[in-house]
């Protein structure tokens, strides 16, 4: 991969609104202990953030509506140093999440998708673009002909796509799969892709090697607290990466964007594997500290003072 080409992004951009609060019962009402605010978010931007911040050169292809929402998000990607030309404004609804913060810092997820349903295929100036890419990274928060699309086109060009598995829990198309050099799912994702049991690290690596006889390359498994796994094709060895412990888990959303956001650029920059695993895992560990998607995202700076602080292992 040629770290002087830049990293494109095709994805959702959401408002996310931030409750800490426990699930309520059927029937129950409850008030939230915290938050009440709004946040940026949605995986697609939040990736391209998290790339952009770590240095590299980030273009995100989106939508959102012409609201107060949008002004917000568009902002705040711009902040982090992302490129917005291909990000266009439409006639809906920008999308939204409501994320219920539980204690120990796990989430649950109610998503407005809005804009980010509003499209059948990205334009065709970005996907004429996406020709000089060096990396392009999808989710599943966009319509998969959407994702298609744009992976069709990478592949043609012979840039290679990321997909991450997260966003919708319908299984992936097999053409979508044939065009992915990397997908990575957590455990829970690999599991409804593969209807396989993903309990320990002797099902994980069965459940990967039947993604890749659907066509993808190197499967990137999401392990939280356990880390991550990386599967490559045969004959190579697959390649374990601890995570690195938080000293307070405050919120994981967001934390599986900036792991991989950061394990592309790592590989963009030349960076081996097993290099990339452990850059993208201290990232994660930086975010998984703070509230919120797109602000808890770490800089490059932080990212790099943490692996020069935490032996390796």
């Amino acid at each position: 991969m040629a770290g002087s080409k830049p990293l494109f992004v095709v994805g959702s951009v959401n408002a996310d609104l931030l409750l800490e609060s426990r699930l309520p019962l059927a029937g129950e009402t409850v008030s939230v202990t915290g938050g009440g605010y709004i946040v940026p978010g949605g995986k697609g931007a939040n990736q391209a953030a998290a790339a952009a911040l770590m240095g590299h050169a980030t273009r995100f292809v989106g939508q959102t509506g012409r609201d107060a929402p949008a002004t917000l998000l568009r902002d705040a990607l711009a902040a982090c140093g992302v490129e917005l030309t291909h990000c266009a404004a439409v006639d809906a609804p920008t999308g939204q999440a409501v994320i219920v913060l539980q204690p120990g810092g796990e989430n649950s997820i109610i998503l407005v998708p809005g804009a980010n349903a509003a499209w059948s295929a990205p334009p065709a100036a970005a996907l004429a673009a996406l020709e000089g890419a060096g990396v392009l990274l999808l989710q599943r928060e966009v319509p998969e002909s959407v994702s298609l699309a744009a992976a069709r086109a990478a592949h043609a060009a012979g840039v290679p796509v990321i997909l991450d598995a997260g966003g919708d829990e319908t299984p992936l198309g097999d053409e979508l799969l044939s065009c992915v050099s990397i997908l990575s799912p957590n455990e829970t994702e690999l599991a409804r892709l593969t209807a396989l049991p993903t309990a320990g690290e002797e099902q994980v690596l069965v459940a990967a090697a039947a993604l890749q006889a659907r066509g993808v390359r190197t499967v990137l498994v999401k392990l939280g607290p356990l880390g991550s796994l990386l599967v490559p094709p045969p004959p190579e060895k697959p390649l374990r990466q601890p995570a690195f412990q938080a000293s307070q888990v405050v919120d994981t959303t967001g934390a599986g964007d900036c792991f991989t956001a950061a394990f592309a650029v790592a590989l963009l920059e030349g960076r081996s594997n097993a290099e990339a695993l452990r850059f993208a895992s201290a990232a994660a560990c930086i975010c998984v500290g703070r509230m919120g998607a797109m602000p808890s995202l770490p800089s490059r700076k932080e990212v790099e003072e943490l692996l020069a602080s935490t032996p390796v292992v």
